[in-house]
């Protein structure tokens, strides 16, 4: 029997990439899927191409996060998923010395804010029923220091943190709502290709923006979107305030790996 067979399920940031990934893999698990995103061209064409309900919402906009409970008062799952680098804009300085303040927190309005609203807006369409699973997309990021992408690191640090919280809330009120972190290393999405490009060197670059990771290749949104299965499930309700590392290795000590 499919896993997820009566669930309704929101993601956040599905139009494309691991967002994709988990909306599909939740469909193919029976679950009743939204995907949400800004993107309503792609986001309606993923929708479609799983038989799911699409639906706008900036994540960073409490006004959407208020309309979207409206929608749906009633959530199993939900995944904030929705995130972004800074670099998208244009804006290439994120160091900590020389980003701009407007830089940071237009990436922690999406990645840190967003995820804040969609667990709050979760809690009130789960707590009538006691029982739910909000699961947050971190990132190894969140986990090391990366210099030149300090907002980035930062705001998924704070949803590591932020998902604990969570968690502990839920559990001392009585509710069995679960919140979990997965923080995925490289994982080969769209946001690679600028880097990879489609020459004939391609496998090169590829290979050498892996180099540091011991299983020596990118992650797969697939494998992300299956551990969002399993947290999203019944077969992991004894696992709550929990970031689960999805990284080829690299941070059980790379430099000990074998050459």
């Amino acid at each position: 029997m499919p896993v997820l067979k009566n669930k309704t399920a929101l993601v956040t940031g599905a139009a494309r990439g691991i967002g994709a990934a988990i909306a599909k893999a939740f469909a193919d698990e029976g679950a009743k899927v939204i995907v949400t995103d800004i993107d309503d061209t792609q986001g309606r064409a993923t929708a479609d191409s799983i038989g799911a309900e699409y639906l706008h919402l900036d994540v960073s906009s409490e006004a959407d996060w208020a309309a979207a409970l409206d929608t749906h008062p009633k959530l199993d799952i939900l995944v904030n998923n929705a995130g972004i680098t800074g670099f998208e804009s244009g804006e290439l300085v994120h160091d900590p010395e020389n980003a701009s303040l407007q830089a940071w927190r237009d990436v922690h309005a999406v990645n840190m804010d967003g995820t804040f609203l969609g667990c709050r807006t979760a809690i009130a369409a789960m707590k009538t029923s006691g029982t739910g699973s909000i699961i947050n997309i971190s990132s190894r990021s969140g986990l090391v220091g990366i210099p030149g992408a300090a907002a980035y690191a930062s705001s998924k640090a704070a949803i590591i943190n932020h998902t604990r919280s969570v968690a502990l809330y839920c559990a001392q009120n009585g509710w069995r709502i679960r919140c979990n972190a997965i923080a995925p290393a490289a994982i080969l999405t769209p946001i690679w290709e600028p880097m990879i490009g489609d020459g004939p060197d391609r496998e090169e670059k590829m290979a050498a923006l892996v180099a540091d990771t011991p299983l020596k290749r990118f992650g797969q949104p697939e494998e992300v979107a299956a551990l969002a299965v399993m947290l999203a499930g019944d077969r992991a309700t004894y696992m709550t305030g929990e970031t689960l590392t999805l990284d080829g290795g690299l941070l059980a000590g790379s430099a000990a790996s074998p050459g």
